[in-house]
C-alpha cells in the first residue's frame, strides 16, 4: 500500500488540490468506520465533508499582508480601540473537532489604525486552520503588533472545545480563555485593566 506523503499548507494564490481527492479520502473513512459509502445516505457525504473542510480551512490560502495592508491609514488617534465580541470557528489539531467563542480585541495605535472590519476578517483567516486556541490567540496579537507598530495590542478568546465536551473528560459547558498582552498592554496595569473591563461589558 502506497504512504500518502505529507504537503505543506496551500499558500495564498496557490492552486488548490483537486476536491475529489478529499473526496476520495472520506469514503475510505467512512469504510474504515463500518458504513457503506455507497448507501443512499451516505452518497453525498464526501462531496460535502470535502467542501466543508476546504471551506474551514481556508485560512491557509488567504494573504494576511494584502489584506492588512489595503486597510491601514495614517491618523492622529491614541486611544484604545476594541472590537469586541468576535464570533469565531476553528477545528482543534489534535482531533479535528470545532472550538468556538468569541474574541475582543485591541489596539493603541502609533500613527497608524486598521480599517475596523479587518480585524475580524484577521480573527477569521487564523480561525479558518487547524489550530489550538493558545497558538491563535498569539498569532492575532503579533500579526497586529508587527503590521501597525502600535502601542500595544491585547487579544482574549473564550471558547467552547468539542474535543473536551464529547470525546475524553466529557466536560460540558467549560469555556476555556486565553489572552496575549503586548507593549502597553504588558506594561500597564491600568491599560490591561481598562481593556478586561471593556471586553466584558454589556453589547451596544
Amino acid at each position: 500500500m502506497s504512504r500518502i506523503k505529507s504537503r505543506p499548507p496551500a499558500r495564498a494564490g496557490t492552486k488548490e488540490p483537486p476536491l475529489e481527492r478529499l473526496e476520495s479520502h472520506m469514503r475510505d473513512v467512512l469504510a474504515d468506520l463500518g458504513e457503506d459509502p455507497s448507501r443512499e445516505g451516505l452518497q453525498r457525504t464526501p462531496h460535502r465533508v470535502a467542501k466543508a473542510l476546504r471551506e474551514l480551512t481556508s485560512g491557509y490560502r488567504a494573504d494576511v499582508d494584502a489584506m492588512i495592508n489595503d486597510a491601514l491609514f495614517t491618523e492622529s488617534y491614541d486611544e484604545m480601540v476594541l472590537v469586541r465580541d468576535i464570533a469565531f470557528y476553528s477545528l482543534c489539531e489534535h482531533h479535528l473537532l470545532p472550538f468556538f467563542g468569541r474574541a475582543h480585541v485591541a489596539y493603541i495605535p502609533e500613527r497608524k489604525i486598521l480599517g475596523l472590519s479587518k480585524i475580524p476578517k484577521l480573527v477569521e483567516i487564523y480561525a479558518r486552520r487547524l489550530q489550538v486556541q493558545e497558538r491563535l490567540t498569539r498569532q492575532i496579537a503579533d500579526t497586529l503588533m508587527t503590521k501597525l507598530a502600535p502601542r500595544g495590542v491585547a487579544v482574549v478568546l473564550e471558547a467552547r472545545h468539542l474535543c473536551m465536551e464529547m470525546r475524553g473528560a466529557e466536560s460540558q459547558l467549560s469555556p476555556t480563555t486565553t489572552s496575549c498582552m503586548l507593549g502597553v498592554f504588558q506594561r500597564d496595569a491600568r491599560t490591561r485593566k481598562e481593556f478586561l473591563e471593556l471586553a466584558k461589558s454589556r453589547p451596544v
